[in-house]
């Protein structure tokens, strides 16, 4: 007997579309990633995107910068302040190739940014057309990853997978090429879906328990250890988690430039900077431990100085989240792969409660030595030309440690790192790996727009100024509130500082002139002041916070101030000079 089975079929309705241009797809993409604010400059190769632009003026802001590079930086400062993704637009040829120095700035420093370029239209690749320059080729070395488009229909899965690569795993740089025809073109939309995995990527490593459990034992077991954290705590958002693992185990902790405001300046186990111009105590220090955990931090040749005399005696546990940096610099015993947000509370439950009284003490020790040889002398002199440790601790006393502070590169980055007071997470955006000059300003510009109600200080030099000064235009077109504080010494101060200390006092083309920067920033309708007596510091400094608008403050520094302590190149980080 046949028996007869009921096939029931169920029709998959099609998918709704929508015919729309190249352009319209990449700024609905974005609108759904999240982003409002885009800094950019407009050309011939990336017209039709700006024309859609024109009817998004509701749902994306966009700030005109002065130079492509100052889009990139002004991308960084947002991406830092906010935790999103930094966007940026350019044309092709050279507003392409103006992005670079912002890109490698970004993949140094992990920064998630996606760049879209114009292109000329595909069937012109390769014949030297107009404004054509290969940006994909060009900017392989220094982006997370990189991708060319020719036909519309690909914009929305690309830009999504750009957005993933960009800000999951560690993040870094993303770039979008995107050819003049894959604008206009016209197709079938079906809407926008993010990324939520490649084949082949796998941004987080799977953390392996029997290594935490390592970690934990030689952790407890430990007489001296000590904590290094650096940026990788706020990539992952793991401040919390950072604070129950340094309070529950009592280890002093030690922060990179990068990693400033992972926990307050003032926590009572934040034992100071690492590195060149670190303190005095986790310095040394570092060569006196008996267990050294890295947190997020890639032991960078300006905070290990001389590798083979680096944390020899000290056992070493390295959590981070990307496996290159893993054994590349210094050797780990105990590799914790993984991120730090998801890590940290496993080694945490398993770590002892514990005070290393007489330990911390010791760091102590080594600060009133530092405070009484140097740091008093900087931040309160009596006499003499101001310097910039006491513009910087004027200004802690003024802001709180509330504020935002954004550095470019230089002797004032350094003070500036060293005395600033932070109590927040995201505060201290730097250009930490390449060490960019000209990226103070710009920076700042997208800080401010990533954070618009806090405060916002530029702290620049006045030869890092003179790199990107074009985007006082920025901030005079956009309105943006930003605080400019120039600490002039009339050289380009951390050359002359080793000309001088290494070079026999040699000063080769580091002496700089300046123009007038008040009349300057007034030419751009932005207030100014300038001072050169330690009596109008506090005044000047009232007056630029007060200000209802942006502000530029020059102050006059000393020459041919140093900037210590400093770990001489060469030598390993305990024969740090404290003159």
């Amino acid at each position: 007997m046949d028996t007869a089975q009921e096939v029931t079929t169920t029709l998959t309705e099609p998918k709704k579309t929508t015919n729309v241009s190249g352009s319209v797809a990449l700024l609905e993409g974005l609108i759904a990633e999240g982003t409002d604010t885009i800094f950019g400059y407009p050309g011939g190769a990336i017209m039709p995107i700006y024309d859609a632009l024109y009817d998004y003026n509701e749902k994306l802001k966009h700030i005109l910068v002065r130079h492509e590079q100052g889009a990139t930086h002004a991308a960084q400062g947002y991406a830092r302040t906010s935790g999103k993704v930094g966007v940026a637009f350019a044309t092709s040829g050279p507003g392409a190739t103006n992005l670079v120095t912002g890109l490698a700035d970004a993949q140094i420093d992990s920064t998630p940014m996606v760049c879209i370029t114009g292109q000329v239209f595909a069937h012109l690749l390769g014949t030297d057309a107009f404004q054509e320059t290969d940006v994909i080729n060009i900017t392989t070395p220094v982006t997370k990853w990189n991708y060319q488009v020719t036909d519309a229909s690909e914009i929305p899965a690309v830009l999504a997978k750009a957005f993933y690569i960009a800000r999951s795993g560690r993040p870094g740089p993303v770039l979008i090429d995107i050819t003049k025809n894959a604008q206009l073109q016209m197709f079938d939309y079906e809407g926008y879906t993010p990324c939520e995995h490649i084949r082949s990527y796998r941004p987080k490593p799977v953390v392996r328990k029997e290594y935490i459990e390592q970690a934990a034992a030689m952790i407890n077991s430990a007489k001296k250890p000590f904590v290094l954290f650096g940026q990788g705590v706020l990539l992952g958002s793991a401040e919390q988690e950072f604070k129950a693992f340094v309070e529950k185990s009592g280890i002093p902790s030690a922060w990179t430039i990068m990693g400033a405001g992972a926990i307050s300046t003032d926590h009572p186990l934040n034992v100071g900077m690492l590195g060149m111009h670190g303190n005095y105590g986790p310095n040394v220090q570092t060569n006196a431990c008996d267990v050294l955990i890295a947190i997020g931090m890639r032991f960078d040749d300006r905070v290990t100085g001389r590798l083979d005399k680096y944390a020899k005696q000290a056992k070493v546990i390295h959590l981070d989240i990307d496996p290159a940096e893993i054994d590349k610099n210094v050797k780990a015993d105990v590799p914790v792969w993984g991120d730090c947000k998801e890590t940290l509370p496993l080694l945490t439950a398993l770590v002892e409660e514990k005070q290393h009284t007489e330990w911390l003490a010791e760091f102590r020790a080594y600060d009133k030595i530092e405070q009484d040889t140097l740091i008093e002398k900087e931040l309160n002199p009596a006499e003499g030309e101001m310097t910039m440790g006491e513009v910087i601790h004027q200004l802690n006393v003024l802001t709180k440690g509330e504020a935002v502070i954004v550095t470019d590169v230089g002797q004032h980055q350094m003070v500036a790192c060293r005395y600033a007071k932070f109590n927040n997470t995201r505060s201290n955006i730097t250009s930490g790996g390449l060490g960019t000059m000209g990226f103070g300003l710009p920076a700042a510009i997208g800080a401010k727009f990533g954070t618009p109600d806090k405060t916002v200080v530029a702290v620049i030099g006045d030869g890092g100024f003179q790199m990107t000064l074009q985007e006082l235009g920025t901030i005079m077109q956009s309105e943006v509130n930003v605080k400019i504080l120039i600490l002039n010494n009339r050289f380009l101060g951390m050359v002359r500082q080793w000309q001088q200390l290494f070079h026999e006092k040699r000063y080769s083309f580091v002496n700089i002139t300046s123009p007038d920067f008040v009349k300057l920033a007034d030419s751009y309708y932005i207030a100014g002041k300038r001072i050169d007596e330690r009596a109008q510091l506090t005044g000047a400094l009232e007056e630029m916070l007060n200000h209802p608008g942006s502000f530029l403050l020059e102050v006059m520094v000393a020459q041919e101030h140093n900037v210590f302590p400093m770990v001489p190149q060469g030598m390993s980080v305990a024969e740090i000079r404290l003159k």
